[in-house]
């Protein structure tokens, strides 16, 4: 659905954009994932059509954006940083107005307004005025208007900035339910909002992709191996001495003992390797240890983000 193709973008002799490539297929949500000034405002500034890129170009259902822009705007809804809003207007003031605006009119407009009030939740500030509305109430009228023409792509800029803890689960919600139907991008430079909207995350730094994929695939990238930690009641070198004969493990790392005499050990093995957990168990039972805890660590997104942008820096600094 969306195919972005070597998208440059310069302001002068700042790089906002180099060579920027990726696609989105035909459902889902899809997570921009980088620091302030990473370049994902002015991305997705350029997939509306709202700026034109230094060099490269995108296609939105088939549409080009610089050969086709007013074709990919009506595919389009996008929902800025800055929620485009008519404070002097009434909310309903504002929907006919983005409405008309859009070629919307009569009973087709006033369908739209229906579904628009249950879905977004805005139903009980449709008569206020807009200088009367809550930062949440802003946020959902701004993503209202980004869905009046009933788009099959949806783009927001940091969608949750700014937001309270309850208007946030309100939106992240709203967005999860329209993610059933329509394509969603939506950039962010906070970690946990990637880790629980987006089914698939492309980190952006400096410009440039840093890495892409679903979480497991970034794991993969990013940490290189499986980590399984073990605590157990025995002699620390005991331990050691026995995991080391472990055939798949890669490293062995003790972590600590405590009081009650529980040595904690971390087992790495490779990502392709599915076997290190049966041989941990399968010494458990022969030695007969006490097992206090045995588990897989998951690695966070931040671990993640944190690891790729080391390895990114290393590789710049290497060329």
């Amino acid at each position: 659905m969306i195919e972005i193709k070597n998208v440059s973008m310069n302001y002068g002799s700042t790089v906002a954009l180099d060579r920027v490539s990726f696609s989105v297929g035909e459902e889902g949500i899809l997570g921009l994932l980088g620091p302030n000034g990473a370049g994902k405002s002015t991305l997705m500034k350029i997939l509306t059509t709202f700026i034109c890129p230094s060099q490269g170009t995108a296609k939105i259902g088939g549409f080009d954006i610089l050969e086709n822009p007013l074709q990919v705007r009506e595919m389009v809804g996008y929902l800025p940083e800055s929620v485009p809003l008519y404070m002097d207007m009434r909310v309903d003031e504002y929907f006919e107005f983005v409405g008309h605006a859009r070629g919307i009119q009569g009973a087709a407009l006033d369908k739209r307004f229906k579904w628009l009030r249950e879905a977004c939740g805005i139903a009980s500030v449709w008569k206020h005025g807009m200088h009367e509305l809550s930062k949440g109430y802003r946020q959902r009228v701004g993503l209202a208007q980004a869905l009046i023409h009933d788009p099959k792509v949806l783009i927001l800029d940091e969608p949750t900035s700014g937001l309270d803890p309850l208007q946030i689960i309100g939106i992240r919600r709203l967005v999860k339910e329209l993610s059933k139907e329509k394509i969603i991008i939506f950039s962010t430079h906070v970690l946990k909002e990637a880790e629980v909207l987006a089914d698939r995350i492309v980190i952006i730094n400096e410009g440039k992709i840093v890495s892409q994929g679903t979480r497991e695939e970034l794991a993969e990238a990013a940490m290189k191996y499986r980590c399984h930690v073990l605590t157990v009641k025995e002699d620390k070198a005991s331990v050691e001495r026995a995991l080391s004969g472990l055939r798949t493990a890669k490293d062995i790392t003790f972590v600590e003992q405590n009081a009650q005499g529980f040595v904690t050990f971390e087992v790495k093995s490779s990502f392709q390797s599915d076997e290190t957990w049966r041989e941990i168990d399968a010494l458990n039972k022969e030695k007969g240890w006490p097992v206090k805890t045995f588990s897989e660590r998951t690695f966070n997104l931040e671990d993640m983000f944190i690891a790729l942008l080391s390895k990114n820096k290393k590789e710049k600094m290497l060329v």
